[in-house]
């Protein structure tokens, strides 16, 4: 007599451990490659950090800490200061943040909330392709178009505002002269440059927002900006900020459009009318001249930036991380 075996009800019809422990050839070849995708990545950041840090270890230890955060850059004395540079990197993207962010979300909220769809798709290809304009091309455009046109209206905001506190600091005149080649021009030029890329991620991201979640909000009797408040911006709160770090990203690592426009000039000042000078700036303008310490200290500066660009990264993810966690506690 044969008895039959009473089937579990908590366990599932064709369980998956017979499966699990066959995977076909391919699940299991796609799986290798990733991972040696990811760990290949891992080893080129490691390896450039390596290799940099060992071609800078010269001037790290010859000018230490103290050369570092020092503003003097003096070649023919072997003084090498970094603090200028910085500065000038981080002030620079600064700008191009403050100036292209807000463009870009309301351009991506006007594509995607407010414009036919007929309408904006030639919008969005217009925006494409801007995003893929070479970066010299911006550059030849900055010196040659903008720097001659805007000096004049530096001029005038700079006799506007003499003698007002604060802003007679940041926008007055430095030494009785401003420049079209300063901070503001080179922080202009990549505001142009990065409000495509941050527009086309931010667009895509919060064209992903669902439609009955929109619906709903409509339905409860919000309006417009109070959907988007309510229901778009949480929804897409963490790819618009990889969208800007990414912008971020591309600011402070943009060389020949910021050699060109910066106006080459070292010195740590508030006034954003004046020349200054940037990490990429100063190594495409000099490393081609450069060896031994001197061109030590420009590795140095690479790998400087390299460190404040993962700084950044850590910072941001940090961020949307924790706006993540109060959005699924609230």
């Amino acid at each position: 007599m044969t008895t039959a075996t009473k089937a579990d009800p908590a366990k599932p019809a064709g369980s998956a451990d017979s499966l699990s422990r066959r995977r076909p050839l391919g699940d299991r070849g796609f799986q290798l490659l990733a991972l040696c995708a990811g760990l290949l990545v891992l080893a080129i950041l490691i390896g450039i950090a390596v290799s940099t840090a060992q071609q800078g270890a010269n001037w790290f230890s010859t000018a230490g800490f103290k050369g570092i955060f020092s503003t003097v850059w003096d070649v023919g004395n072997n003084q090498f200061g970094a603090m200028s540079f910085v500065f000038g990197t981080v002030l620079t993207s600064v700008i191009a943040i403050i100036i292209g962010v807000p463009v870009s979300l309301c351009v991506a909220l006007l594509l995607t909330e407010v414009v036919p769809r007929r309408w904006a798709a030639p919008i969005v290809t217009i925006i494409d392709l801007l995003a893929v304009v070479p970066s010299v091309v911006w550059g030849l455009w900055g010196i040659l178009v903008l720097e001659p046109w805007i000096q004049p209206i530096y001029a005038s905001i700079a006799s506007g505002v003499n003698g007002i506190p604060v802003l007679d600091n940041l926008f007055g005149e430095s030494n009785g002269s401003v420049s079209g080649a300063s901070f503001f021009t080179c922080g202009l030029i990549l505001a142009i440059m990065i409000t495509p890329i941050i527009t086309s991620l931010s667009r895509e991201v919060i064209a992903t927002v669902p439609a009955i979640d929109k619906e709903g909000a409509y339905a409860l009797g919000a309006t417009r900006w109070e959907m988007i408040r309510g229901a778009v911006w949480p929804h897409s709160q963490a790819g618009v900020v990889s969208a800007i770090l990414i912008g971020l990203g591309r600011a402070m690592g943009e060389t020949i459009a910021a050699a060109l426009v910066i106006g080459s000039s070292v010195q740590v000042t508030s006034h954003l009318f004046v020349p200054g000078y940037s990490i990429p700036a100063v190594i495409a303008n000099e490393f081609g001249e450069s060896s031994g310490e001197f061109r030590s200290a420009l590795i140095g500066l690479g790998l400087i930036l390299f460190v404040i660009t993962i700084i950044v990264n850590l910072v941001a993810r940090w961020v949307v991380e924790r706006s993540t966690r109060r959005q699924r506690g609230a």
